[in-house]
């Protein structure tokens, strides 16, 4: 079978999936929600935005075992600081997203898309309140390490104002993104009614 033919979806429900292939599927998933933030007419066949709860967007694509759901957010600020100097950076789109694919018993994972290029191995934080969270990151993208680090994390969001997310691009540039959390209950809620 040409998993390549059946789309980075395929590859994660195989029961032969690896950790590398998982991971290799993550990031076709959130760079499928990076396509959402271009509108592309592409993308804008594909995925749908279903509604709104505050700062979240909630989007859907596929039907039956194969319909995914995301909830996404942009940033309400940021700042980029090197050296200790707060300066002027070029991004690409910017998101902190949870996605649900029922199909692939995923219920909560949540990833980041941060508009550049990580460090090679930089941890990227998350700070809700006073819970500080981890993510792994590789290019563009950002996750948490597993489905318990996923439900942690969402528990928070849950309960939290808002979330800051720490990264260090290849430049050695730290970025502080700071998401509301306004509306992500609701959202995540509307999300798993979509994809039960």
């Amino acid at each position: 079978m040409d998993h390549r033919a059946k789309g980075a979806a395929a590859i994660e429900a195989a029961p032969t999936a690896t950790p590398t292939r998982r991971r290799a599927t993550r990031r076709a998933a959130l760079a499928a929600l990076a396509a959402l933030a271009l509108a592309a007419p592409a993308a804008a066949q594909t995925y749908e935005r279903v509604g709104a709860q505050q700062a979240w967007s909630v989007y859907q694509r596929g039907s039956g075992a194969s319909r995914e759901c995301w909830i996404a957010s942009t940033p309400t600020r940021w700042v980029a600081r090197r050296g200790g100097r707060t300066v002027q950076v070029n991004r690409g789109d910017i998101f902190l997203s949870v996605a649900i694919r029922p199909g692939d018993n995923v219920r909560g994972e949540v990833s980041m898309i941060t508009g550049y290029t990580y460090a090679p191995g930089e941890p990227v934080r998350v700070e809700i309140g006073s819970d500080t969270f981890t993510l792994v990151s590789r290019e563009g993208f950002a996750w948490s390490q597993d489905a318990d680090a996923d439900a942690r994390l969402v528990d928070a969001m849950r309960r939290g104002v808002d979330a800051t997310v720490t990264g260090v691009s290849n430049r050695g540039t730290t970025t502080v993104d700071t998401f509301s959390l306004l509306g992500f209950t609701a959202a995540l809620s509307d999300a798993e009614s979509l994809c039960r």
